[in-house]
């Protein structure tokens, strides 16, 4: 069995000459030449770069990202700071408000707070054409978020993996660390979440009991 990789850097540089990620490259070399695509291409990564391997203590996994102007950023569910929250993440934000009493800043949409504080915010698809949502859903981005939910899996720090909505329930499939936490609820968007089965899921308390119960400093969901 491969080496478990102790970084990011480490990782990308076993799988940089597998197969699927140069026809990965090649794709995303294509698609960004040929079409608008977000986020910017400088930041397709921006996931990793902010939260290091070993430093990661929950995975909270998006599906694509946003595909309209100014808004994806290479971490799952967050905007820039100025752009219009979007309705996904305000209940996010109100989970939040409810389960800690506490106020949240609903004017910005910038995770990079808890990006820095150890919550590595994937997508399972990086990138994608403006206006066409799962346009560059691919076999290459399958094998790819495999390979990072396995490195992740083999990791001996404590990880909570919040798997929200049908798509990320299914990536249990890579999940086996027996010390690791899983936790998972229905989508935050508006169209499942106000059916029930989102609000009062306590996953941002259940995630910081484990941490604490595990001897490792709580994340600091609020964003004020």
């Amino acid at each position: 069995m491969e080496k478990v990789a102790e970084s990011w850097s480490e990782f990308f540089h076993q799988i940089q000459n597998e197969d699927f990620c140069e026809k990965l490259n090649k794709f995303l070399n294509k698609e960004y030449q040929e079409y608008t695509c977000y986020p910017p291409r400088e930041l397709l990564f921006n996931a990793f770069k902010l939260t290091p391997l070993d430093k990661v203590r929950v995975v909270i996994v998006g599906q694509d990202p946003y595909h309209e102007p100014n808004q994806a950023m290479g971490l799952s569910f967050s905007v820039p700071k100025g752009v219009k929250v979007p309705p996904s993440l305000v209940n996010i934000y109100k989970e939040i408000s409810q389960e800690y009493d506490c106020r949240m800043d609903y004017s910005s949409g910038d995770l990079t707070y808890l990006a820095k504080q150890g919550v590595l915010l994937l997508n399972s698809i990086l990138s994608v054409r403006a206006h066409q949502a799962l346009s560059h859903n691919n076999e290459e981005y399958r094998l790819f978020l495999s390979r990072v939910l396995e490195v992740l899996d083999r990791q001996k720090q404590p990880i909570v993996f919040l798997l929200w909505g049908g798509p990320a329930r299914k990536l249990k499939a890579y999940l086996h660390n027996p010390t690791h936490l899983i936790l998972e609820c229905i989508h935050p968007s508006p169209l499942a979440a106000n059916h029930g089965g989102w609000f009062g899921n306590n996953h941002f308390k259940l995630a910081n009991k484990y941490l604490k119960e595990n001897s490792t400093k709580e994340i600091k969901w609020a964003n004020i």
